[in-house]
């Protein structure tokens, strides 16, 4: 129930902090534009608290945390006195209306830009990119990569994380080919070249290093429970962080992987585990959960995660840079989003990446949640990245979206003469059934990852 309630807390932080800086970003042109602002609002439905200033613009923070609004004077919704018709939105030059709906995506990459910034002058801990893993016949394999081999560039952009070879991987999605320059176990230099022809992210939630076959070093797991799921069959079997496991049904344990394969086939079976805790040995006895794969096999499932050794020195670096530094990689880093951002809506649409990673609310809130109990420079990452998706999305030519006003605005000004009400008020319909098709695929998505 804490993990829920976490999760939910820290999606309507991210989400109120994103929501509020789009909706600034129009309501800060709006005003410079001579727009009178009625009300700005983050959240919908009932309010729970509201003021207003002496320009008489009502704030609003409302119940229902899923967006928000800025309602501007608009003769073709509201009543206007003719002292007040030079302040409603729809008088406007159609270039200062372009303005406005620009502002909020705008608003959320340069938000972007300051939270990565912020994260790079704090410092970046990063992983080196060494390979502890080659699936066989995989891409990768194909390619010539070893275990060991350490990544330090893809088509000559030098990586220092797994993250950099994830965005990088992505980028090329689609492309031929893609040349990696690597150091070897016996550190000489060499170059091997991934065919990506037949690439495809067609797999729920499979990461771009699993599919083209390359697992990441981490140090031997031990036979320590570093954590214990709540709730789970370990903890109700009395096993506590820290116990060292001995021996499973008397057979002494020499790999963690061992465990698992003994617990995976023994669902809903009584075994007997042997700890050291203390200094002291036990018994417990112990009954695995059972639970169901998407290939409908059913395992056990004790809730347990163990320690890593020691990560080996040189692995781990952090990265921290002055302000200018972190403010021209916070920019680079920011434009890098929105190029990948465009590059994965044109690679669903073709069917390179499968509409099964589309994630929604639930999604959002998890991820939310998790970078929140990494600490500060995860959460922020997370805030960029997501600000930067959720500008792009509200650049979509969807009627409902600033794209889509966008869209008619561009017309208007190409024909000189706005698009008839008739034909924006059609798109809106059907803008909005394309959204909420849209958003009932992407929640039935993160159902089905529960």
């Amino acid at each position: 129930m804490f993990e829920f309630f976490w999760h939910l807390g820290s999606f309507i932080l991210a989400l109120g902090i994103l929501v509020t800086v789009h909706e600034y970003g129009h309501f800060w042109v709006a005003r410079k534009a001579g727009v009178k602002v009625l009300r700005f609002s983050i959240g919908f439905g009932k309010p729970l608290l509201k003021w207003h200033d002496k320009h008489q613009t009502e704030y609003v923070i409302a119940a229902i945390p899923l967006g928000g609004y800025v309602k501007m004077l608009d003769e073709r919704v509201d009543d206007v006195p003719a002292s007040e018709r030079s302040l409603a939105f729809n008088n406007k030059s159609v270039l200062a209306r372009i303005a406005i709906v620009l502002a909020g995506p705008m608003a959320n990459f340069i938000f972007a830009v300051f939270a990565l910034a912020v994260m790079y002058m704090v410092g970046v801990q990063s992983v080196k990119p060494v390979i502890g893993q080659v699936t066989p016949q995989s891409i990768a394999a194909e390619a010539g990569f070893q275990p060991d081999d350490t990544i330090l560039s893809l088509d000559e952009e030098v990586v220092h994380s797994w993250q950099d070879v994830t965005f990088a991987l992505m980028a090329h999605l689609g492309e031929p080919s893609l040349t990696a320059k690597v150091t070897d176990s016996d550190g000489r230099i060499t170059y091997r070249t991934l065919a990506l022809s037949q690439w495809r992210l067609d797999k729920q939630d499979e990461a771009p290093l699993t599919s083209i076959g390359i697992t990441p070093y981490r140090p031997p797991l031990t036979l320590q429970l570093g954590y214990l799921e709540p709730g789970a069959a370990a903890e109700q079997a009395g096993l506590q962080q820290g116990d060292l496991l001995i021996s499973l049904n008397g057979q002494p344990l020499e790999s963690w992987s061992q465990f698992v394969a003994q617990i995976q086939k023994s669902a809903n079976q009584q075994l007997t585990i042997e700890v050291e805790r203390d200094q002291q040995r036990l018994s417990l006895q112990v009954i695995p959960q059972a639970k169901t794969q998407e290939n409908g096999l059913v395992k056990g499932y004790l809730g347990v995660v163990p320690l890593m050794e020691k990560w080996p020195n040189g692995y781990i670096e952090t990265r921290q840079y002055g302000l200018l530094g972190s403010m021209v990689l916070g920019i680079n880093k920011t434009y890098d989003l929105i190029t990948l951002s465009f590059d994965m809506i044109g690679n669903l649409l073709t069917g390179q990446v499968s509409v099964k990673n589309l994630s929604g609310p639930v999604g959002i809130a998890v991820s939310a949640g998790n970078s929140v109990s990494y600490g500060l420079v995860a959460f922020l990452g997370f805030l960029a990245l997501i600000s930067v998706n959720l500008g792009v999305f509200n650049l979509l030519p969807l009627p409902v979206l600033d794209g889509g006003h966008l869209m008619y605005y561009l017309i208007e000004l190409i024909r000189r003469k706005p698009v008839s009400e008739k034909t924006q008020e059609l798109g809106f319909k059907v803008g909005a059934m394309l959204l909420l098709g849209l958003t009932f695929f992407a929640l039935f998505n993160d159902v089905s990852r529960l």
